[in-house]
């Protein structure tokens, strides 16, 4: 067999364009699927549920949503996130409750995480989720301060707080809600203190959990 030819004189292939295609032209949306059976997840939007062994969110069908989230299901590794959203406009969480907490923003929240078996505290910031550990006496007084601290379901649920304009919102919502927020200020932010972008986003933000929130029975304005 002679060998192939080298050189100057060597004959050049012209490319395949049709190969080339594939790696040039758009590639269709990736399919959402549930991530416990695998059923295809309409564009509308879907429930999440808690992925509590790698401590992630992961997508879900109704089905295998309604599975997890009937009374008396099983509390195994995926829990479902529930929808409540609850405000307290009778909170006491001060100034000095803020100081204990020791968050450098003006927004965090709180979720009890099962694994670990105690509160976890995260902020937003330009890198994603931050996270850090209240001190205990620091989360006994927000316990005593807000009846929604108390009422969290541990791993999907979180304590929604804004402190802005000298006062403080106190907000129960979805997990899922969260990290929601999470993404958006890591898409917005900009310079060292986020910038005009980010700061509209995030009073669009609490604006939608406002108008979701029911208010705290008993809570006095």
């Amino acid at each position: 067999m002679s060998a192939l030819p080298t050189g100057p004189g060597r004959p050049r292939t012209a490319p395949d364009r049709r190969g080339l295609r594939r790696f040039t032209a758009p590639r269709p949306p990736r399919e959402e699927r549930c991530e416990l059976c695998g059923a295809a997840l309409p564009d509308v939007p879907h429930r999440h549920l808690v992925d509590t062994e790698n401590r992630a969110l992961a997508c879900a069908c109704g089905p295998c949503t309604q599975l997890l989230d009937r009374p008396g299901a099983s509390r195994g590794r995926f829990r479902a996130v529930p929808s409540r959203h609850l405000t307290d406009p009778g909170h006491r969480i001060d100034d000095t409750t803020w100081e204990l907490l020791r968050i450098p923003v003006g927004v965090a929240f709180f979720f009890h995480n099962s694994a670990l078996g105690r509160p976890v505290a995260l902020y937003p910031s330009p890198a994603g989720a931050t996270e850090s550990e209240p001190d205990p006496s620091a989360w006994e007084t927000v316990l005593s301060a807000t009846g929604l601290a108390g009422m969290l379901e541990p791993d999907v649920e979180a304590l929604l707080l804004r402190r802005s304009g000298g006062r403080t919102e106190c907000h129960l919502v979805p997990v899922d809600t969260t990290y929601e927020l999470v993404g958006r200020m890591r898409l917005t932010w900009q310079g060292f203190d986020g910038g005009p972008r980010a700061r509209a986003e995030l009073d669009a933000f609490f604006d939608r959990v406002r108008q979701r929130a029911t208010p705290l029975r008993g809570s006095r304005a």
